[in-house]
Order: structure tokens, then C-alpha cells, then sequence
């Protein structure tokens, strides 16, 4: 069925027909009607089915209708993603969608600048699609305001509000109005989970196009049966001998992923990698070179599993089966999308034979196992022998082999540039003759050379020093020990107690006998 018989408007139809989009999918005749009446929806379909659209056409063409500017700071409608990737790909979609419209639309994840996310919604739009931990930060730095919110869209809805972003969750519908629209799409949704989404749907319409956790029929599945250490040699032996236009391979571990791309090097296939340890740059760099063709095999852990699509995608590895059979779906659904045929292959080690039991029940089929190739142990063998390629590194110093070294190297480098600038020309040449304090060989009044570590003495009034004292002490001692009475005569002579003159004592007395004064009567 065409999207003309759906009810939405010709801004959308026309940006639709645009981007060649004519049928609409299941979940979206499904979906949009639904929506376009301002009811909570809960979503269930495949994955590549068209989720995005099934929530983003109608709600644009709910906002049109109402027009209204949003305010500094605030926004109309959010959509929560769990990764950075489908962010930035939900948000170009919203903008290829309301490109006839006049509608703002704007992202902000984490791994940019916070001063970017800050400007990006200083204005107030009418669409933001944001990470949680980004979205909160802004919240907290009362960037951003939530009060005039009037749609609220989580996709991917089970990770959304699994254990790892529960909580963000709660504080961030505590954060919204009571009075919204709320609308959960996704590919799976356990029993579990979908009690908990209840709390946030008032009177959902439940929309399930495909049982849950059902992969796409178009995708060709196999498995095949490896060691875990032989792994990378059977991933190898595929990427040279299939016809492969662009491979997805997902790998359990972010070390995993960086390891896969040394022995791939090591074969000679390039490849690239993106995980949580990579910067914004570099997954944004690797993903355009998948996407253009210009990097045929990308490694990637479960944050390229949630919504991304990358179209010409042939084949997809699950070189690590992965904990959670619903993941195994998202895995899978990167191929065969828009209607394409795609191939599924994973690898399963002997310690994984519980996931893959897991994965047959979850998904309702039984894996067809395919044997090792005839030439795998001569291949193995041959790829042992392989080292991969070391990276190159800046060098730390001249030659020096240990920290010791280095700080020594570094120390007299020190000495070096403070002799250079002690014998160099001065900064401010015009200082050499300027005032006295500023001559390198200053004098005093006296026309004496200044020493840095003498300080010069006042005319009439010797320098204090402690030997002194017992000098004079002894010159005016007698043969029969007793001393001599002091004088204080003079300003340069000699003075007991620190220099000090004797005083006149004009307290009071002290009592004949001493002792403390006893009361009278």
C-alpha cells in the first residue's frame, strides 16, 4: 500500500517521493494511522522493517500541524537512541523527512565538544535526537529544558531500558510532562521489559507485525563448528574465497575487535574497527569508508548492531556468538535490508555451545552447521606463521632506552637552554644601560661590585653576626671571671639581648622574699 492512502501530509509525501519511497511497509500501515492520533504506541517488527519512519513521519506531521516556535532552550519532541551512530542516523533521517517543512532538527551524543551540543540547542528545536548521558548533562547544566515537551520517542526500546540505562530513564521521564505522547519501537521486546514499559504508556496501541525475536526470512544462515584460537584463519578463508561486497563483523570484546584487524593486516585484508574505545572521529571516519566502499570488512562491537543502516551489506560474521540471544537478531538484521537478500555466518567455539542452544530457542529455527573447508589445517598452519604488521610509534627521546635515561636527557637539555640564555643576547637589550639594578655587573654607591648573595650593608651599622659576640664577650671578661659592667654607648657598640637597649623596669616591684602575696585580715 502506498503512503498517499496513509493520511499524512504533502510536504512528507513529496520528501517521500524524493527519496524514492512509494510502499509502505507493515509496521508502518500499521503504525502511522495509529499515531497520527496522538496515542501512545508500543512498536514490535524485524528489524530493517522500517521503524524509523513508522514514528518519524507521523510525528513531523503532527508538529507541522500544530506550528508552534519552540522557545530558547526548549524542544517539541525527543528521541532517545542508546548509540551515537543511530543518533546521527535517525536525526539525518528526520531531516531528509522534513526537508520541505519548516522544522528544526538537531543531535547531540557524547565524544564532541560540550560547548557544540550547548549551542546546537540554544535556539529550541522542534526535533532532538540525543544519547542519554548528553541529554542529562545539558539538563543539568540547565542548557536544555524538557517542560514543553509534547512527544517523547524511545527506539530500540529493550536496551533503552535494560539495566544500563534504567535509571537515566526514570530521571528523565520525571523530567517531561505528564501530559505527552509516548511511543516504544523495536525489534524485540521480552516479557520482562515490556511490564516495565507499561509504567510509561498510557493506553498503548500495541502494534506487532512479526513475533518477537524473529529473524528475516531473506537472510541465509549458517554456523560452523572452530576453536576459538582458529577463529580469525576460517575469517580470513571467507573474506578471500566469497564474493563479499561489504562484510560486518561482530566481535564480543573491544580488544577483540583491534585484534581481528592486526591478523587481518597480517593476511593482507584491510579493515577497520569501531568500538567504545574510539573516538567520535575515528567511528565517524570508519563507518563513511564502509559505507562509500573504500573499506570492504568492518569489526564492531554490539554499538553497530542497534539500527545502523549501511546499505550493500552482503554478508554478516558473529565471530564471537553473543550472551544475549535477542542480540544475535540485531546482529543479523544489518544484511538483507530494504528488501535485499543478505548471508549470516557465525562461528561457535566449544565453550559457546550454550549461546548457540539459546539462539535456536529464541529464534524458533534450527542453524544448518557447515564443516571447516578440506584446506583449513595447511591454512592454519600458514597463518601461525604470520606476524602482524607493528605499529609505528613516535620516538621518546634520543636514543634513550629507560625513564632514568630520558630524565637525564632531559635534565641536561635544562642546563643547556639556562647556559644559552645566560650567554645569549638579552631579551630587552635597552635594560644593559638603563637602571643600575639592571647591569649585569651592578655596583653600589660605593662603587662596589654587588655579590647575588651578599646583601649590602648600611652606613654606621655593622651586619649582625653571632660570632661577633662571643668575641667581645671574651675581650671584656677579666682574669678573675667577672665580667665588666656594659655600656650601651654609641650606636655601632655592643649590646646584650639581640641589640637591644637596656630599659628602665617600670612595672611593679617584686616583694621582699618573693613568693605570691598572701591575703589580708
Amino acid at each position: 500500500m502506498s503512503f498517499m492512502s496513509l493520511g499524512l501530509s504533502r510536504p512528507l509525501l513529496d520528501a517521500l517521493a524524493a527519496k524514492d519511497y512509494s510502499q509502505a511497509t507493515p509496521i508502518q500501515l500499521q503504525a502511522i494511522p495509529k499515531v497520527l492520533t496522538g496515542r501512545d504506541l508500543l512498536g514490535i517488527a524485524q528489524t530493517g522493517t522500517g521503524k524509523t519512519a513508522a514514528f518519524m513521519l507521523p510525528s513531523l506531521d503532527r508538529l507541522a500541524a500544530a506550528n508552534r516556535i519552540p522557545r530558547p532552550g526548549q524542544i517539541r519532541m525527543l528521541v532517545l537512541a542508546p548509540t551515537r551512530e543511530l543518533a546521527a542516523q535517525i536525526a539525518a533521517s528526520a531531516q531528509a523527512y522534513g526537508k520541505f517543512m519548516h522544522l528544526s532538527v538537531g543531535v547531540i551524543f557524547g565524544g564532541v565538544p560540550n560547548h557544540k551540543s550547548v549551542r546546537a540547542v540554544a535556539r529550541g528545536l522542534d526535533v532532538l535526537v540525543a544519547t542519554p548521558g548528553r541529554l542529562l548533562d545539558l539538563v543539568d547544566q540547565r542548557a536544555l529544558s524538557l517542560r514543553e515537551l509534547e512527544i517523547l520517542v524511545l527506539d530500540e526500546a529493550d536496551q533503552m531500558l535494560d539495566l544500563g540505562f534504567i535509571h537515566a530513564l526514570k530521571r528523565i521521564v520525571a523530567l517531561v510532562p505528564p501530559k505527552r505522547q509516548t511511543l516504544f519501537f523495536s525489534a524485540t521486546m521480552p516479557r520482562a521489559i515490556k511490564e516495565l514499559a507499561d509504567k510509561y504508556l498510557t493506553n498503548p496501541a500495541e502494534v506487532s507485525v512479526t513475533p518477537t525475536a524473529t529473524t528475516v526470512e531473506r537472510i541465509e544462515q549458517r554456523i560452523t563448528m572452530v576453536n576459538h584460537a582458529e577463529k580469525t584463519v576460517l575469517l580470513a578463508m571467507i573474506l578471500q574465497r566469497e564474493p563479499i561486497e561489504r562484510a560486518l563483523v561482530f566481535s564480543r570484546t573491544k580488544h577483540g575487535a583491534d585484534k581481528i584487524v592486526r591478523m587481518l593486516a597480517a593476511a593482507g585484508i584491510s579493515a577497520g574497527a569501531i568500538h567504545g574505545n574510539k573516538s567520535q572521529a575515528q567511528r565517524e571516519r570508519a563507518i563513511a569508508a564502509f559505507r562509500s566502499g573504500d573499506m570492504r570488512v568492518l569489526i564492531a562491537t554490539d554499538i553497530a548492531a542497534r539500527g545502523i543502516d549501511i546499505p550493500g551489506v552482503s554478508h554478516v560474521v558473529n565471530f564471537d556468538l553473543p550472551d544475549v540471544p535477542e542480540q544475535y537478531v540485531h546482529r543479523i538484521g544489518r544484511t538483507a535490508r530494504a528488501g535485499a537478500d543478505g548471508i549470516a555466518i557465525a562461528f561457535c567455539s566449544p565453550d559457546e555451545r550454550a549461546n548457540l542452544r539459546d539462539i535456536e530457542r529464541t529464534t524458533r529455527q534450527k542453524l544448518p552447521v557447515v564443516p571447516l573447508p578440506a584446506d583449513f589445517s595447511a591454512a592454519a598452519e600458514a597463518f601461525r606463521r604470520l606476524k602482524p604488521p607493528v605499529e609505528a610509534r613516535p620516538e621518546r627521546g634520543r636514543g634513550s632506552a629507560t625513564k632514568a635515561d630520558r630524565r637525564h636527557a632531559k635534565s641536561n637539555d635544562g642546563d643547556q637552554q639556562r647556559r644559552n640564555r645566560n650567554t645569549g643576547p638579552q631579551r630587552h637589550p635597552q635594560r644593559a644601560d638603563g637602571h643600575a639594578a639592571h647591569r649585569a655587573g651592578a655596583q653600589d654607591r660605593n662603587g662596589q661590585r654587588r655579590d647575588e648573595h651578599s646583601q649590602p650593608r648600611r652606613e654606621g651599622r655593622p651586619s649582625y653576626r653571632p660570632e661577633a659576640y662571643r668575641e667581645a664577650g671574651s675581650e671584656r671578661r677579666p682574669e678573675g671571671g667577672q665580667s665588666q659592667p656594659k655600656t650601651n654607648e654609641g650606636r655601632g657598640g655592643f649590646r646584650p639581648n639581640g641589640g637591644q637597649q637596656n630599659r628602665k623596669f617600670h612595672g611593679r616591684p617584686r616583694r621582699p622574699g618573693g613568693g605570691p602575696r598572701r591575703a589580708q585580715g
